[in-house]
C-alpha cells in the first residue's frame, strides 16, 4: 500500500529488505548514500520545515504534499514530495523481482498496453528518456492503466493517477553503480528487481 505516515514528526520507515538484498543490481554502498542519506534528510528538513506550522502540523503525508503544491511551498513540496516517492520506490523493489506479473494486474496490462512487452518498453523509454532527475511511474487513471514520467519531485499525488510502482532515476539512484549508463540500470530494475506483487496490491478494483 501507498506510504502515508498519520502525524509529524515523520519517520524513515524501514527498507522492506536488507542493503546488501539488491545486489548485483544495485550495491549496498548505493543504499547507504540513497536511503541513509538522501532520504532520510528529506525527512529531516521536511519535519524542521512543518514544525509548529499550522498549515501542515498533524496532516498526513500525501496531505502535506497537496497542501504545499496548492500553496506553491517549494520547500515543504520538494521534501515531503521526496520523501513519499523515496518510500513508495523502496517498496517497488524486491530481491528476487521483473519478469512478469500475472493475475488482475496482467490482464489490465494486456487490456490496457496489449501485451506486457509494450508495457515494458514503455517504462524503459519514460525512464530512460526523463531529462534531468525525476521518476517513471505505472499509474492507474480514470480506469486505464498509463506510464509517466515526472521531473524532480513531482510526483502522482497531487493528481487524479494513483500509483502502482515507481522507478527512481535522479542520479544518487544509479551513479555509484553504473556511472552515465542510466539506460542498463532501468533494464536492471525492470528485469530483476520490479516488485510485481506490490504494483497488484495498488492497483484499483
Amino acid at each position: 500500500m501507498s506510504p502515508s505516515p498519520t502525524s509529524t514528526p515523520f519517520q524513515l520507515p524501514a527498507l522492506p529488505w536488507t542493503p546488501a538484498a539488491l545486489e548485483p543490481h544495485i550495491s549496498a554502498r548505493t543504499l547507504s548514500f540513497h536511503y541513509d542519506k538522501h532520504h532520510a534528510t528529506y525527512v529531516e528538513r521536511l519535519n524542521g520545515l512543518v514544525a509548529n506550522n499550522a498549515a501542515y502540523e498533524g496532516r498526513a503525508l500525501p496531505e502535506v504534499i497537496r497542501a504545499a503544491a496548492e500553496k506553491r511551498d517549494a520547500a515543504v513540496f520538494n521534501n515531503a514530495a521526496q520523501t513519499w516517492n523515496h518510500s513508495f520506490y523502496w517498496q517497488s523493489l524486491r530481491p528476487g523481482g521483473g519478469g512478469e506479473p500475472g493475475g488482475a494486474l496482467a490482464d489490465r496490462i494486456r487490456k490496457d498496453f496489449g501485451s506486457f512487452a509494450v508495457l515494458r518498453q514503455q517504462l524503459a523509454d519514460a525512464a530512460s528518456t526523463q531529462f534531468g532527475s525525476g521518476w517513471a511511474w505505472l499509474v492507474a487513471e480514470s480506469g486505464v492503466l498509463r506510464v509517466v514520467k515526472t521531473g524532480n519531485a513531482e510526483t502522482p499525488v497531487t493528481t487524479n493517477a494513483r500509483a502502482l510502482l515507481t522507478i527512481d532515476v535522479w542520479e544518487h539512484a544509479y551513479y555509484l553503480d553504473y556511472q552515465n549508463r542510466r539506460g542498463d540500470y532501468v533494464t536492471a530494475v525492470l528485469d530483476h528487481l520490479l516488485h510485481w506483487e506490490f504494483a497488484a496490491d495498488n492497483l484499483p478494483s
